[in-house]
């Protein structure tokens, strides 16, 4: 298996982290120059969120943060943090990769606080069993995913994560027990209000590859795979629909999630919608 996480440092750009990162790999930053307050700190509480959220979110364009009471007096600190943390991450992802600063699109900016360990879900919804990232009502027809993750735990537990397979070796694993997307289903799911837009062929790969790495119990035992101790302070940066992840454990965590078109990157080849396109001999959106 080759060497999946990079180690590197926030500073000026060099192009082995961009290249890295357009072949899926995980770009692993020991520190990042971020810290939370006293006052921060004291508001992290995973009681906090509405019962049927999994974080907290901040908008984007409105600069709301969704899943928590907006009179609760923590409101303010953690929007205030939440909204800290976006502001540096779009910079770092400026100063790391300045080919995509007019590309990128900023999606609404996650504060975790929940333990890992400790949540209860579907298969489908546990994302301890590797995976690609795939939105079930927000088809993105081939656009990139760019998360930008950061260990805010203000002791020392760290965030543990598995990193897996090639995508495409992923890809060349699933594809033939993929079902087929039936004609009109995409125009139904739209009409229902199922999917914010249509799905194209892409977004139901991706989906079914999502849903067969996770119901697959022996490919997520046997495939190749190593895990990383991300620590306090630790940032990591990967593009999540094609670097094969789980999260093991771990509590307190800031994401910040962009789009990408692909047409934007440097090795568009290495996009999973080049490679599906390539794998299928189809044009997929």
């Amino acid at each position: 298996m080759d060497r999946t996480i990079i180690t590197a440092a926030i500073g000026t750009p060099r192009a082995e982290y961009l290249s890295a990162l357009e072949q899926g790999k995980v770009l692993h930053f020991p520190t990042l120059p971020f810290a939370t307050s006293t006052e921060e700190q004291r508001w992290l509480d995973p009681a906090l969120v509405a019962t049927a959220r999994k974080n907290l979110s901040l908008s984007p364009t409105t600069g709301i943060l969704d899943g928590i009471e907006p009179e609760h007096p923590a409101y303010p600190v953690l929007q205030g943090l939440t909204q800290r943390y976006a502001q540096h991450a779009a910079q770092w992802a400026h100063t790391l990769f300045p080919a995509y600063r007019a590309h990128l699109r900023a999606q609404p900016t996650s504060l975790r606080l929940h333990r890992v360990e400790t949540r209860h879900s579907s298969w489908r919804k546990d994302d301890s069993r590797l995976h690609v990232d795939a939105f079930p009502s927000r088809p993105n027809h081939g656009q990139r995913i760019l998360r930008i993750f950061m260990n805010i735990h203000p002791h020392t537990q760290p965030r543990v994560w598995r990193v897996g397979d090639a995508f495409e070796a992923v890809a060349r694993h699933f594809l033939p027990r993929l079902p087929r997307q039936w004609p009109a289903s995409a125009w139904l799911q739209h009409r229902l209000r199922i999917t914010k837009n249509r799905r194209s062929r892409y977004d139901h790969i991706m989906l079914g590859l999502h849903d067969a790495m996770k119901a697959d119990l022996r490919y997520q035992r046997e495939c190749p795979q190593q895990q990383i101790d991300f620590q306090p302070g630790a940032g990591w940066i990967c593009f999540s629909d094609q670097a094969t992840h789980a999260v093991m454990s771990g509590q307190f965590m800031l994401e910040q999630t962009f789009f990408l078109p692909v047409d934007a990157m440097v090795e568009p080849e290495h996009a999973p919608l080049a490679v599906l396109q390539r794998l299928t001999g189809q044009r997929l959106i």
